[in-house]
Parts: C-alpha cells; sequence; structure tokens
C-alpha cells in the first residue's frame, strides 16, 4: 500500500480529504506503525490508491488474528463497510494459470519449514494474494518466476522459527519418507538422529543453497523444475546443489575431509 501509495502522487492531505484520519495517523499507517488499521480504513485507502480490495482483505484479515486480534475485533471492523472500488473480484487469467501452474510445489516448499497443513496453506494463499497486489510489477520483473519465489521466501521465513538468525525447521525430519518406510524402532531412532542433524546444518547454507537442497534433495525434484519455480539457470541449480552438498558432508562428517574414516 505505501508503494502504491508514492506511485500515486497523492499527498497526505488529498487522502485525508476521503479517509477519516488525520494526517499523522495516515502518515503511520503507510509506515507501518502505530495501532493495527481498521477494515474501513484500509478499505478507503485502497480504493483511491486502485488497490484490488479481495487479496487486501485477505491478507488484512489474517495479519488481525496474527496481530491478536479477536474474531468479534475483526467482523465488528468490516461490518459497515461499503465496497468502494471497481476493480475486479478476480485476479487476472495469467495471474491464476501461473498459480495453479506452482501451487502443488509451494505446498511441498512450505512444509518443510512450516508445522501443519493449515499454516502451508495459509502462507501460500497470502503469497498468492501478495502476488495480485503487486502482478504488474511481477510482470515487470526481470522473470516472474523469480519474483513469485522471492514472495514465497520471505512470506515463509517470516513464519519459521529461527535460532541465531537461521532457520530452524527439525521438525520435518519425523515426516521424511524414509522414516515413515522403516519398522525397526532401532533404525528409526538412528535414521531420525541423522536426519535432524542433517536438518540442523542445512539451516546454515545461503538462501539459493537451502532452496536447491529442499526441493532437489528433499523433494527430489528434477533440476529443470527446479530451475522453473525458481526462475534461475539449471546451471545455478547444479552448481547450488554442490556447494551445499559439499558443505554439508564437511560439516555432518569433518573427519572425511581428512582422509579418515569416522
Amino acid at each position: 500500500m505505501r508503494e502504491a501509495y508514492l506511485a500515486s502522487g497523492l499527498t497526505l492531505s488529498d487522502l485525508s480529504v476521503q479517509v477519516p484520519l488525520a494526517k499523522s495517523k495516515l502518515s503511520e499507517l503507510l509506515r507501518g506503525i502505530g495501532l493495527y488499521p481498521r477494515w474501513e480504513i484500509v478499505s478507503r485507502l485502497a480504493a483511491l490508491l486502485r488497490l484490488p480490495h479481495v487479496p487486501l482483505y485477505r491478507l488484512w484479515r489474517q495479519a488481525a488474528f496474527e496481530a491478536h486480534k479477536s474474531r468479534e475485533w475483526v467482523e465488528r471492523s468490516t461490518d459497515n463497510t461499503t465496497a468502494l472500488t471497481t476493480s475486479p473480484a478476480a485476479p487476472p487469467l495469467d495471474h491464476r494459470a501461473f498459480c495453479e501452474l506452482v501451487e502443488a510445489d509451494y505446498l511441498l516448499y512450505a512444509q518443510t519449514f512450516l508445522i501443519d497443513d493449515t499454516a502451508c496453506h495459509n502462507a501460500v494463499g497470502d503469497t498468492f494474494d501478495i502476488l495480485w497486489l503487486t502482478w504488474n510489477e511481477a510482470l515487470a520483473s526481470p522473470d516472474t518466476r523469480s519474483y513469485a519465489w522471492t514472495m514465497l521466501r520471505r512470506t515463509i521465513m517470516s513464519r519459521t522459527p529461527h535460532i541465531d538468525g537461521r532457520p530452524h525447521f527439525t521438525h520435518a525430519a519425523f515426516d521424511t519418507a524414509a522414516l515413515t518406510h522403516l519398522t525397526d524402532e532401532q533404525a528409526r531412532a538412528d535414521h531420525l538422529t541423522e536426519t535432524i542433524a542433517l536438518f540442523q546444518v542445512m539451516g546454515w547454507l545461503p538462501p539459493t543453497q537451502l532452496d536447491v537442497t529442499v526441493l532437489r534433495i528433499l523433494w527430489r525434484m528434477p533440476t529443470e523444475r527446479v530451475s522453473e519455480l525458481m526462475g534461475v539457470p539449471p546451471a545455478l541449480v547444479r552448481s547450488s546443489q554442490h556447494h551445499a552438498e559439499h558443505f554439508l558432508k564437511s560439516a555432518l562428517y569433518p573427519t572425511d575431509n581428512e582422509g579418515r574414516t569416522p
């Protein structure tokens, strides 16, 4: 919304004529500080800035709950809101086509970092809504796929626990395919210990190497599909995987690098 305001050429005085907020409060809202705004205010601003209401409302509602607003407050904030927009209720056709192509694989990526299916679907749904809001920017970017992947990663990482600035997702070790096929209890325990150690070390990989490792190693996607999803050349996928595997091996089995058996 702040970017749309800056691009609109409008001033705070222009906005305050039609939005029931003081200019100081409008400034706070557009800078993302202050109290969480009622939907009535966001809706009026969206109409003035020609932003689509549907994705913005879903994002506003989800964020309100994350800000610990009650369901009663959310419903009360929207009861008397009148639709003030002529923007379409459905996303552009090319946006919908893109989302259909990537949704299943986006969910797989989300499952690596988020604890339950609801969190995964919410994160991917919010990513698609953000893309709808910024679809023109996505199309104007050097690569729409890369733009979308950045939005997905940013959304998921904002909801992933971090330790020392690194994503912490060892809970995913309990859901690995190899673990579910093991019946011997000792084998399961050994495999789980190794997998947790792997996931802990993976959190120290640079972003591109981590994403490639998740898609290529954990979900066994072909290089070409990873390239398509992330919007990067296949050569970069292969080199990222090579560097990541070298780092993981050296971190998990340091004595191998000295020519000794661990």
